[in-house]
């Protein structure tokens, strides 16, 4: 549920526009709060709480008639402090850059910003966006998509959106997978979102996050 690009210009001007720098200030801000709090747990209910109200009540909202969000509770298993790993050239398996074609933007592309191991899932490659803005990008795809998840896979960060869900004092990157959620294409056809490539999908089953929403 972010800001990715909405099909059709129109769509974005006044007074479409105010709102959607709206809802941008709105994500920043709870991501803020969410940061801020020292309990992973109270942090997440916290961001289910306001996300389902800005799902229902912000008028730049993609909900649809009918639509609920749906979260799965909370696992402490899934919450991850890492490194983000460089990969170079010579790696078994190195980033390539990535472009992601939308009808709107044109060509959006992703440069490689390293790799993160998390345990017995497996890695997941991070991503800039190289392009006005910047920011870290972290999608996935794992094997509850199709069924109880999206099927093209989800968001865990996206810096230049706000969703950032911090670091520690040695600088490592909080990678809490209870923070999955939906990008805004799920909800709304006229949203176009980067999806999770090939370097992003992995084969367990994560059970945390934001499902398919209610109506989907």
């Amino acid at each position: 549920m972010t800001d990715e690009a909405l099909e059709g210009q129109d769509e974005l001007q006044y007074p479409g526009a105010l709102d959607v720098a709206s809802w941008r200030r709105e994500v920043h801000a709870l991501y803020a709060a969410v940061r801020a709090e020292p309990d992973p747990a109270t942090a997440h209910a916290l961001w289910v709480d306001r996300r389902s109200r800005l799902f229902h009540e912000h008028p730049a909202s993609p909900r649809r008639e009918g639509q609920q969000l749906r979260h799965a509770a909370y696992d402490a298993a899934y919450r991850f402090v890492v490194e983000v790993e460089p990969v170079d050239a010579g790696d078994e398996r190195p980033q390539q850059e990535w472009e992601f074609r939308s009808a709107t933007d044109g060509i959006v592309p992703f440069t490689g910003a390293g790799r993160v191991t998390l345990d017995a899932l497996g890695t997941l490659d991070v991503w800039w966006l190289n392009s006005y803005g910047g920011g870290i990008f972290l999608p996935v795809r794992d094997g509850s998509a199709g069924q109880e998840t999206y099927g093209a896979g989800r968001y865990l960060l996206d810096t230049v959106k706000g969703t950032d869900l911090g670091r520690d004092d040695d600088g490592r990157w909080v990678v809490d997978l209870n923070f999955a959620y939906n990008p805004s294409c799920v909800y709304d056809y006229r949203w176009v979102c980067p999806l999770a490539p090939a370097a992003n999908r992995i084969e367990p089953s994560i059970p945390v996050g934001e499902l398919l929403p209610e109506g989907y």
